[in-house]
Order: C-alpha cells, then sequence, then structure tokens
C-alpha cells in the first residue's frame, strides 16, 4: 500500500503520517466567525480539509473530527485590536450577537452541504466553553506567562521559546507585522490577549465574569481550550487557511505547549487563498467576496461545480477565480456526470490497477488533479461498465461530488413524458422533432443513446 505523505508546515516538508494511536486520528479544522456569510475563498478550505478526511477513511484511519465556530472574541484587528466581529455584525444587522451567530452558523452548515462536505463529529462553539477557557488562562498565569493591562489580559510571548517556529519567519518580522495594530502598553509587539474587558461605559451582547473581570475570551484560546478538551491527547492534524499561520495557529501553540507541557499536534496543514482575477486575495474586509447563492445558486450553477473547480488546483497553491475557469468547471463536470451515468445502473467489482493510481495520486499530499487524471483514464479504458461504476464510486468517497446521486433507474414523470414522445417522434420518421427532444432531455442532465434494439 502506497504510503500516505502529507506536506506538514512546521517542518515545510512532505511527511510520510504517522498518527499518535494506530489507525485511529484527531483532526482539528478551524470554522468560522459566524458575523456573515462564508465567501467561496473561505470554503476552498473546507473543501481541502473535507478532502483530507475523506482521503484519511479511504486509507482506512477512523477518524474524530472537531470544527470549532467562532461566536466571541474574534475581533477586527486579528492582532487584539478594534471590535468583536460578532458585536460588529449585531450592530449592522440590527439582532443580538446571539442571534447574528445562530443565523450564520445555520448558513455556513447549508454551505457545507450543497458542496457535499462531511459534517464534523463535534461542533464546538467558543461561548460554550467559556469555563475551559478560563481554566487554561488560569494555568498560563500560574506558570507566569501572563501580564494584565487595561483592556485585558495578556501572554506574554517573549518568555516563549522558538515563537516563530510554525511561520519560520524571523522574529523582527513577525514583530513587525505586529505593530500595524499598536497597543503602547503591551510588552512585546506580537503579545496577544487571552481575556478581554468589557468597555466600562457600556454592555456587550456577549460578556462573563472572570478571575480578571468581566469580559470575553480573546480569538487564539478557543482552539487550544476546544480542542483539547475533545480530543485530549490525539492532537493529530490541525488545519486552516493560509493566513492562520503567522498569528492565531502561532499563538495557539505557544499559549498551548506551555499549559500542556507538550507539542500541540504533530501535523499543521494550510490552505492557499482563492484570487480574484489579478491576483487579489478574495477577502471580507476588501468587500469583493463572493458567496455560494450569488456566483453559482442564482446563475443555476450547480454549487458541486466549485468543488470540482478546486479539485483542478493543488489545495497549497492559490487558485484564481474567474467566470471563464467557472464555465471550464461546469463543462468538465457535466461530462463527468454524463460519463457516469452512461455507465449504467448495476456495479461489478472495484479495478485494482486503477484504485492503485488514485490511492498513489491522493497520497502525494492530497493531488487530486492526478486523482482525477486517473479517474478519466479509468473511465476510458475497456473495462465493463459494471466495474467502472464501482470504482468511480469508490473514488467519489474521496472526491465527495455526489456522483451516487446519478444512479438510478427512477426516472421523474417529466423526463418519462420527453421519452416517450421521443419514441412515438421516431416511430413517425420525425427525425427533427426526435433530435428536439434528444436534446432537451440531455440539457436536464441525461444521457440518450439510441441502441439497435
Amino acid at each position: 500500500m502506497t504510503e500516505l505523505k502529507l506536506y506538514n508546515t512546521l517542518s515545510r516538508e512532505k511527511e510520510v503520517f504517522k498518527p499518535i494511536r494506530k489507525g485511529e486520528i484527531g483532526l482539528y479544522t478551524c470554522g468560522p466567525t459566524v458575523y456573515d456569510f462564508a465567501h467561496i475563498g473561505n470554503l476552498r478550505t473546507y473543501i481541502f480539509e473535507d478532502v483530507l478526511k475523506r482521503a484519511l477513511k479511504f486509507n482506512g484511519y477512523s477518524v474524530k473530527h472537531v470544527m470549532n465556530i467562532t461566536d466571541v472574541g474574534h475581533l477586527t484587528g486579528d492582532m487584539d485590536m478594534g471590535e468583536d466581529k460578532l458585536e460588529k455584525g449585531a450592530r449592522r444587522e440590527g439582532k443580538t450577537a446571539w442571534d447574528v451567530a445562530k443565523f450564520f452558523e445555520e448558513a455556513f452548515i447549508a454551505d457545507l452541504k450543497k458542496i457535499n462536505i462531511e459534517m464534523p463529529d463535534k461542533w464546538t462553539r467558543a461561548t460554550e466553553y467559556i469555563n475551559e477557557q478560563i481554566d487554561l488562562i488560569k494555568v498560563l498565569a500560574e506558570k507566569g506567562f501572563t501580564y494584565k493591562i487595561s483592556d485585558g489580559v495578556y501572554f506574554d510571548t517573549a518568555k516563549f521559546e522558538n515563537y516563530n517556529k510554525l511561520s519560520h519567519l524571523d522574529l523582527d518580522t513577525l514583530r513587525e507585522g505586529a505593530r500595524v495594530e499598536k497597543n503602547e502598553e503591551k510588552r512585546n509587539p506580537t503579545d496577544f490577549a487571552l481575556w478581554k474587558f468589557s468597555p466600562q461605559d457600556s454592555k456587550r451582547d456577549m460578556e462573563w465574569e472572570s478571575p480578571w473581570g468581566i469580559g470575553f475570551p480573546g480569538w487564539h484560546i478557543e482552539c487550544s481550550a476546544m480542542s483539547k478538551a475533545e480530543l485530549d491527547d490525539q492532537l493529530d492534524i490541525h488545519c486552516g487557511g493560509i493566513d492562520h499561520i503567522n498569528v492565531h495557529h502561532t499563538n495557539e501553540i505557544a499559549q498551548s505547549e506551555v499549559a500542556f507541557g507538550g507539542k500541540f499536534f504533530n501535523y499543521w496543514m494550510h490552505g492557499a487563498f482563492l484570487n480574484i482575477e489579478g491576483g487579489k486575495k478574495m477577502a471580507k474586509s476588501d468587500d469583493n467576496f463572493l458567496t455560494l447563492e450569488n456566483a453559482f445558486t442564482k446563475k443555476g450553477i450547480n454549487p458541486l461545480v466549485y468543488k470540482y473547480a478546486t479539485l483542478q488546483t493543488h489545495y497549497r497553491k492559490p487558485m484564481e477565480y474567474s467566470e471563464e475557469s467557472i464555465l471550464n468547471a461546469q463543462s468538465g463536470f457535466a461530462h463527468l456526470q454524463n460519463q457516469v451515468r452512461a455507465l449504467g445502473g448495476e456495479e461489478g467489482y472495484i479495478i485494482k490497477e486503477y484504485k492503485d493510481e488514485f490511492l498513489k495520486a491522493i497520497n502525494d499530499d492530497l493531488n487530486m488533479a492526478s486523482a482525477l487524471a486517473t479517474v478519466q483514464e479509468m473511465l476510458k479504458s475497456e473495462y465493463e461498465n459494471t466495474d467502472k461504476l464501482a470504482t468511480v464510486l469508490d473514488f467519489d468517497l474521496v472526491l465527495g461530488l455526489g456522483l451516487n446521486n446519478l444512479i438510478t433507474n427512477d426516472l421523474s414523470p417529466e423526463i418519462r413524458n420527453l421519452q416517450k414522445l421521443r419514441d412515438i417522434a421516431r416511430q413517425n420518421n420525425n427525425w427533427t422533432e426526435s433530435d428536439r427532444l434528444r436534446d432537451e432531455i440531455q440539457d436536464k442532465g441525461y444521457v440518450v443513446e439510441d441502441a439497435k434494439k
């Protein structure tokens, strides 16, 4: 069997994957901050993580997957300046922060379902783990790694050796980046908030009592507390977007290794950005983001086309979005669907030589472009259709393109009626009408083939 190799941001190398427990994996993926709709750049990361989880299962592992919901504590400035994104979203929507979080969490889950992403085994909301976060900050305080200033309790990064081991940037570069959001009271530019105090002159929707005063947790502390609470010692793989490397995940590692006294996750994996034409990152802050709704659904395009498109570009490489690229993906996905429909509805045996090639591709750090090429080679091969169907459906356990939904002998009344009308036209030698009806049926996603019988 081909060894599974994954690129580890910590080592900057592809490593042979070795889980902590034989046959079992703990997977933690950073989820959304639920103050607005997810844009398709966000969703690219969740697609990569879905492929990863499916590939792990394809290799025979049992996966416990935890994903957080950030419903408090993520400020408009990632370095702890600005206002809470949930409070800002509440003001924009004219609702409470609790209502905003619930609404956009449900919208996010609906988007995941549209692109056939498997749900995590456990959702963890930051607001439901306040006690765990406070307890973790207490441990850090007891070990002498915290200090208090006017707006909160902070982690002293100067006391943590090798703070830059994930980012691989020199400390001066990290400090310079941190100075973008300047707080004169902080001891070091890279220090980050563990607990923020509520403003004196107003009451927040979300705030809690703590040993340090009324307030709310910082953004970074939630993932450390929740991953440890739900995965315990199964800290195998931690995922997110590349924008998490220099700040969020770097801070997670610092506070966690101090608090827990050991290595925090063995493998760190990050997905690259989706750029709009011209190379600019898609981001809510730039107001240039597209959602599944306005980029696909409203245009009559199946959202799975986007998932198919993302599989063409390696998860660690930037992907450029354009109308042309989506139209090409739409055509490619429709072709794949028609190929699968043409195989009929009866499954045979999985073709070993192609499964080996497929496994080799996905085990090479999720090389999905190569995996899709293997799919096409198999579908064009001389094997029986029954075996090709069994094989492509097996591959779709990783692709997640919903190809099994295409296999049915139950035609809708509308399609049956069009089929009957076409049969009548053919019997009457009305080839023009027959061709028109054939095209209409195919436009609805079916393959029409006329055999001698």
